[in-house]
């Protein structure tokens, strides 16, 4: 947890596919096989145990396919298998796709310099949390109807509950009730009144109707906004914070993203998103028998994607474990892929882009406090969750 890069070269030497017999699972470590397993679709791996089982659900081992989950109360719609998890998707995603995303770059543009101008009067400031982090839990603020002022507490909650504890993992279940404090208003006010202009996203979920023809209550529309309000707030500052610490650490590279900002700056934020992207691992249950590298799954064990482990492949990326700032990046794991990519794809691209390029326009050197920046040993988001910096 404090370093799981040296253990990820190990399994995809010697042990690519790993079985973890106390918790019945699978862990993948080379990005061709996660790539050939995560676009497997027809119902063979479902999320029905959730994305990140706690350790309390894998200790229990299945004897057969875990069915999905009865229709209410609705629990977050990603542990339902097609064609459900897609139609409820379709319901909210509209704002999120790639022609309504570009319109939010100048958006975008505006709370960067707005930070911009604080931060850098300032001096010293977090890069992760005060850059990137208030500009990212904006966003999903007006996204989701929350007052913009609310973005820093909404940033403080989601860290809050992304780390793991001890011997559990990750359960995202647990903090849940902090979260939804701020949706299930939202969803309450929303369906009083729709007089303040359009919020596709929650809309589309209070408007959604079940195949029986029933409705969301209010806690199931606003567990279905859950995946919008934490990726869409915890993952794009770390991408950034950690991506323009590589090139201040290379000073050649950043020389060479700065002259021509709009060309380079796409190629730079792919690189940044292989090497910098926190998140480790998604699970998912088998449904049919899948055979792997000689190793048969059965209905009901379990698959660990170990997605950074992929993003450092040598067999994908020659010499993954250096930052290039132009490499090729023709295929990626970061955001998943298959059923469940990133619904936040677009516009966590979009964001990297704009806070990456209006940095580099304003500040031509930093300095990270190294010995202040903080890593939090995890089992999911290996991330850097502090940056402190002086320009």
């Amino acid at each position: 947890m404090a370093d799981p890069l040296p253990y990820y070269k190990v399994l995809r030497d010697r042990h690519p596919v790993y079985y973890l017999p106390e918790w019945d699972t699978y862990a993948l470590s080379r990005f061709d096989d996660i790539w050939r397993v995560l676009e497997v679709g027809e119902g063979t791996f479902v999320a029905s145990e959730g994305t990140l089982p706690p350790a309390t659900t894998l200790a229990k081992h299945n004897d057969g396919p875990v069915p999905d989950p009865p229709w209410h109360p609705m629990p977050f719609h990603a542990v339902f298998d097609a064609p459900l998890y897609g139609e409820i998707r379709q319901a909210h995603g509209a704002p999120l796709r790639p022609r309504s995303v570009t319109k939010m770059e100048e958006r975008i543009r505006t709370l960067a310099n707005e930070r911009l101008d604080v931060l850098l009067e300032r001096g010293t400031f977090d890069l992760t949390q005060e850059y990137g982090g208030i500009v990212a839990a904006t966003i999903v603020c007006e996204l989701l109807g929350l007052p913009e002022e609310l973005a820093s507490e909404v940033l403080a909650t989601v860290n809050a509950g992304s780390l793991a504890k001890p011997k559990s993992g990750v359960d995202t279940s647990t903090a849940r009730p902090g979260y939804l404090e701020y949706l299930v208003p939202v969803v309450q006010r929303r369906r009083a009144d729709r007089s303040h202009g359009p919020l596709p996203i929650v809309d589309g979920l209070i408007d959604y109707r079940l195949p029986d023809g029933s409705a969301f209550d209010d806690v199931e529309a606003a567990t279905q906004l859950l995946g919008i309000f934490i990726g869409g707030t915890e993952t794009v500052p770390k991408i950034v914070a950690h991506g323009l610490w590589e090139l201040q650490n290379r000073p050649e590279q950043r020389a060479a993203v700065v002259a021509d900002l709009e060309a380079n700056v796409p190629l730079a934020r792919d690189e940044m998103i292989r090497y910098c992207a926190p998140a480790q691992w998604f699970a998912r249950t088998a449904r049919k028998p899948f055979t792997l590298r000689d190793h048969t799954i059965q209905p009901g064990q379990r698959i660990i994607t170990l997605i950074a482990s992929a993003n450092r492949d040598e067999r994908e990326y020659p010499e993954p474990d250096e930052f290039v700032w132009d490499r090729a990046n023709i295929r990626q794991l970061a955001f998943g892929r298959g059923q469940h990519f990133c619904i936040g794809f677009h516009l966590a691209r979009l964001e990297i882009s704009v806070l990456v390029s209006e940095w580099l326009k304003r500040v031509p050197e930093f300095a990270v406090d190294e010995k202040g920046a903080q890593r939090p040993p995890s089992s999911f988001q290996w991330g850097w969750n502090s940056v402190p910096v002086e320009v």
